[in-house]
């Protein structure tokens, strides 16, 4: 009896063993996702506000002051315009172009149109997708934006929301999909960039320097000073742009980590040594040291460590700094006073020489020698600098020749400058209606 009792209980376990096998191989094959983490997460909402804080307030102040008043409203509605109107194409399309699933190496798949079927998690990191989009849709409101400076006083409204929202997809987002979106760029030739040093200031300076080109120069340039009417504003604006930075470069760590707190160490370093280097040239060249020297110097060493920042020791950032005011500063001299092109605010000098540099000495200075990250696996120091040079001139030429074109193609419908009588009137009247200050 106990025999037969023992037998027909082996059956029963035998059969549910069996059973059990299949649902033990499906559990294992289960693919699973991982949650957001909330830490990560707050951390990259916050960031999107000070990258957004950036432009407006920060940019519009930072530029604003440098112009005469006559033309201060007029900067702060071109900034926030193009602004606007970045962030709604990025929703629309912008996104998925530089985001989207990668396919081809060239452009994002149209998989997130509108933002539809976003992951819970962004691959890759620890946060929903809809915050990684938010965080990319303050990048992709800043770099068109930056533009500006190269030709207020004189741009017709209409021609630049027209280029920089056809901008912001034809340049743009390509690269962000080479650099950042699983692109050639960083797939086949590995070019790194932590923050933007090639997608956002090579891009944006580049840019500018072809359209201040193609719009011509200022009346009276360069034979009439035309000194900044609000150094004050200037310097408030600049201070914005520096503590929204922390965003900007820690929020690329895409994590609240020791990553975070090393790119904003590093940040803050070399905006530090760039502003004080700057003034100490001045203080040789003309004199004295500036506000407006300092503001711009503190700008040009955060654009230059942006594509670096997580990826050097403080020691480099401190390099970096330095080394963005010995270049950035002298390049003004060049492309105003030899070559005579008026890029009103000195984007290309400053955002663009600076971006470039900082993404090619990025090669050197994350080796382990200067305390840096290291390469990855079965790279060497002249292979990644070959790398970045490929990076950085490949995205310079794209941004020059598609810029020429949208600049042109744009300007046989809207013109790109205002009548002689209303920039000398000034844009706020001319272009708005309006007036900045009223004094009685």
């Amino acid at each position: 009896m106990r025999s037969g009792m023992s037998r027909r209980f082996s059956v029963v376990a035998g059969a549910l063993a069996l059973a059990a096998i299949p649902c033990a191989a499906l559990a294992q094959g289960e693919v699973q996702i991982p949650a957001a983490d909330s830490g990560d997460t707050a951390w990259i909402l916050i960031s999107s506000a000070l990258v957004l804080m950036m432009t407006m307030p920060g940019l519009t102040l930072f530029y604003g002051g440098l112009v005469r008043a006559k033309n201060f409203l007029a900067v702060l509605v071109q900034v926030g315009a193009i602004a606007a109107a970045a962030s709604l194409l990025w929703v629309i399309c912008g996104y998925t172009l530089a985001f989207g699933d990668a396919s081809n190496g060239w452009l994002g798949a149209g998989n997130a149109w509108m933002l539809i079927n976003l992951s819970e998690v962004r691959e890759g990191t620890t946060v929903p997708e809809s915050a990684f989009a938010l965080f990319q849709m303050t990048f992709a409101a800043i770099t068109p934006a930056l533009m500006a400076g190269a030709w207020v006083d004189r741009a017709r409204f209409g021609w630049v929301v027209a280029f920089c929202a056809l901008w912001g997809l034809v340049v743009y987002a390509p690269v962000a999909h080479w650099v950042w979106g699983g692109g050639w760029l960083s797939t086949v030739m590995g070019t790194k960039d932590f923050a933007g040093g090639i997608v956002v200031h090579t891009t944006a300076g580049v840019s500018a320097l072809v359209a201040a080109a193609l719009i011509g120069k200022r009346q009276g340039f360069p034979r009439s000073l035309m000194l900044p009417h609000s150094p004050s504003l200037t310097m408030a604006g600049a201070a914005l742009l520096w503590v929204g930075w922390f965003g900007f470069n820690g929020g690329s760590a895409m994590t609240a980590s020791d990553d975070a707190a090393s790119a904003i160490i590093n940040t803050h370093l070399a905006a530090c040594v760039a502003a004080l280097v700057w003034i100490l040239i001045e203080r040789f060249k003309v004199g004295k040291p500036t506000s407006v020297g300092f503001a711009t110097g503190a700008v040009a060493g955060l654009a230059t460590v942006t594509p670096a920042a997580g990826f050097v020791s403080p020691g480099a950032a401190i390099l970096l700094g330095m080394i963005a005011s010995s270049v950035c500063f002298p390049m003004i001299q060049l492309i105003k006073q030899k070559l005579e092109i008026d890029d009103s605010l000195d984007v290309f000098a400053v955002h663009g020489v600076g971006g470039m540099t900082g993404s090619i000495l990025l090669a050197v200075f994350m080796s382990p020698w200067f305390g840096g990250v290291g390469y990855d696996d079965g790279v060497t120091m002249a292979g990644q600098f070959a790398g970045q040079l490929v990076g950085v001139g490949v995205v310079a030429i794209w941004s020059a020749v598609a810029s020429a074109v949208l600049a042109v193609g744009i300007s046989v419908l809207l013109p790109m400058r205002v009548s002689e009588d209303e920039e000398r009137e000034g844009l706020d009247i001319g272009s708005h209606g309006e007036r900045a200050w009223e004094f009685d």
